[in-house]
This record gives C-alpha cells, sequence and structure tokens, in this order.
C-alpha cells in the first residue's frame, strides 16, 4: 500500500503556513497606520491687513498648528480682505483663509473663476460692523453721512462691500451721496485723528485693536447701525448672511460710556478648496477647535468657536477633511 501520509502532512503544513502569513499580514495591516502618514510640507494662509484680526488670527493660528501638525510650515501673507482672499484660493495662491460669508455669497453669485470649488473648514466667529466717528460728530446715523468724507475700506476687501450695503440700505450712493475714500484699517484711523476724513467702516471681530488704540488717543463715537438690517434683508442676495448684533459696552472700554451698540454682524468661514488634502485639513480644523480658547484670550471673538456651530458654514459645504474631523468628534 502506499504512503500517502507524508504528502498529507507536507500538504497540510504548506496550508498552516500560508494560513499564518495571511494572519499575520492582516493583523500588520490593522496595526500600522499605512496610508495615514502625518500632513507634511508647506501651505499659505492669506490674512488681512497688518493690524486687522485676520491677521492676528493667522498667527495665533500658526502657533497651534507648529504645535500639532509640525511637519506643516504655514506661511501668512497680508491681504487687502475677504474678497481678495477667495480670489487668491481659487488661484492657488493660498491654500486657507478667513473670508465673510457675504464676500463668499458674492462670489459664488458672480461666478468667479473656482466659485465652485471653495469649500469650508469652519465657521469661526462674527465680525460687526463699526461705524467711527468723533464723539462730537453730527453723524448720528449712516443716513448722515450724505456729503461726508467716508473710507469704506480697500478694493478688495469685505468692509468695502458691507459699507457699500449699508450705504444703499440708508438711501445713500455709495458713489455720489458720499467722497468715497479707499483707505484700510491700518490706515482709517491717523485720517480720522488729522481731519482727513469724517467717518470710517471698520467690520471686524471685538476688540480691534486698530480701534480701541485710537479711542486711546481721542475721543470716538459708535454709529448704531441696527436699525439697517431690515432693509438689508428686503435687499436679498448676499445681504441675507447679515443679522442684527449688538456690541457689548466693554467692547471699547473708552467709548459710548459704558452703552451697547446695536449693530450688523455676518459670520467669517475659515475657507479652503476641493484641491486640499483631506489629512491636512482635517489636521488644521482639529487644531482651530483645540486652540479656541487660547486663541480667545487675544481674539475674544474666537472664544465663540464651538463645535455645536462651526459646522454651520452656509454658503459653502464642509470640506471632506473637516467632515472626518467633526464625525470623530461627534458624541
Amino acid at each position: 500500500m502506499p504512503q500517502v501520509l507524508p504528502g498529507i502532512s507536507r500538504r497540510r503544513a504548506l496550508q498552516g503556513a500560508v494560513a499564518a502569513f495571511v494572519v499575520s499580514g492582516l493583523l500588520l495591516w490593522w496595526l500600522l497606520p499605512i496610508g495615514e502618514t502625518s500632513p507634511r510640507g508647506r501651505i499659505t494662509f492669506s490674512t488681512g491687513v497688518t493690524t486687522g484680526v485676520y491677521q492676528l488670527y493667522g498667527e495665533l493660528l500658526g502657533e497651534s498648528l507648529a504645535r500639532d501638525l509640525p511637519e506643516v510650515d504655514m506661511r501668512l501673507r497680508t491681504s487687502e480682505g475677504s474678497q481678495q482672499n477667495l480670489a487668491r484660493l481659487a488661484s492657488g495662491e493660498a491654500d486657507f483663509t478667513i473670508a465673510t460669508a457675504d464676500a463668499v455669497a458674492k462670489y459664488q453669485r458672480d461666478r468667479m473663476p473656482g466659485a465652485e470649488r471653495l469649500r469650508s473648514c469652519a465657521r469661526l466667529y462674527d465680525d460687526y460692523v463699526q461705524l467711527v466717528v468723533e464723539k462730537g460728530s453730527e453723524v448720528r446715523s449712516a443716513a448722515d453721512l450724505r456729503g461726508r468724507r467716508v473710507a469704506v475700506g480697500q478694493d478688495g476687501s469685505g468692509v468695502r462691500l458691507v459699507a457699500n450695503r449699508l450705504l444703499e440700505a440708508a438711501g445713500l450712493d455709495p458713489e455720489r451721496d458720499i467722497v468715497p475714500v479707499s483707505a484700510g484699517i491700518n490706515t482709517m484711523p491717523r485720517l480720522l485723528e488729522e481731519g482727513g476724513i469724517d467717518a470710517f467702516f471698520w467690520s471686524g471681530g471685538l476688540p480691534t485693536s486698530a480701534v480701541r488704540n485710537l479711542s486711546e488717543r481721542m475721543a470716538i463715537r459708535l454709529v448704531s447701525l441696527g436699525d439697517l438690517v431690515d432693509e438689508l434683508h428686503a435687499a436679498g442676495g448676499a445681504s441675507r448672511h447679515y443679522r442684527s448684533a449688538v456690541m457689548p459696552a466693554d467692547a471699547y472700554s473708552e467709548v459710548r460710556g459704558g452703552v451697547a451698540v446695536p449693530t450688523v454682524a455676518v459670520a467669517n468661514l475659515l475657507v479652503t478648496t476641493d484641491r486640499t488634502d483631506a489629512g491636512l485639513t482635517e489636521g488644521l480644523t482639529r487644531s482651530v477647535i483645540r486652540s479656541r480658547d487660547r486663541i480667545g484670550n487675544e481674539v475674544h471673538a474666537a472664544q465663540l468657536v464651538d463645535l455645536r456651530t462651526a459646522i454651520y458654514t452656509d454658503p459653502l459645504r464642509l470640506h471632506e477633511g473637516a467632515q472626518r474631523y467633526y464625525r470623530s468628534v461627534k458624541p
């Protein structure tokens, strides 16, 4: 009778070895972070004017990112504001930026290049519109600006957008009924101080250091704008992103003698494009949420960044990486 047992044993041994190899491979695949390499490389973050909140927020976020994603080198690039920031994203000159929701809506409505590629990581904090005049000024409302020299922000800024819309809501033509002065927050306070303008619009987080510093040098007043919200909403389009808000009395302790000021607010969004790596976007979004309290010590409005509100980024949908982060921390 032929001896078949040794052959069967060898065959079983071979099958067992293959099975063990497969199991080991699966175990190794499970344990090792294959395909989950830490993001690395250089990215550009477009901010705003040097004395604005966007720039300060970018600097503080960069410090947090250096700890959370040490292989990522984030470079800041100043800008004139939201409109220029969005154009840089679309063209690939920047990877991340901050922009107001109304500026994003206008960029989309105007079908600007790359508008369909814009994505959001988080809703950050609200900008408050501030109309600043000398304390003794006769200007008590936006309508009183008729015939006066008014700084309305630079071309390409979110300030210019909201200033024009507020003037129109007050029944004024931004080009003919005032003397518009193109200036940013880095020069507006000096122009008011030297008598070069009668008023200036600014839209930013509270407090804005340039306005606070001006209030410590000269007596100024913040003009109420809250009565214009209904007119803004009636205009439709991007104006639907404005809401009624109140600047608290302690926002600028030297102004208004401790009285709160009704105004208009609009949300700021952390924006990127669909070209950005999902792992990088997830990591940056995580860093934004984790650093809320630390950044909030310097940018007080940033204390409002919250998981419950961060996902509401209308008119943009969330980037895939941001969605991944929010799903991972969902209770």
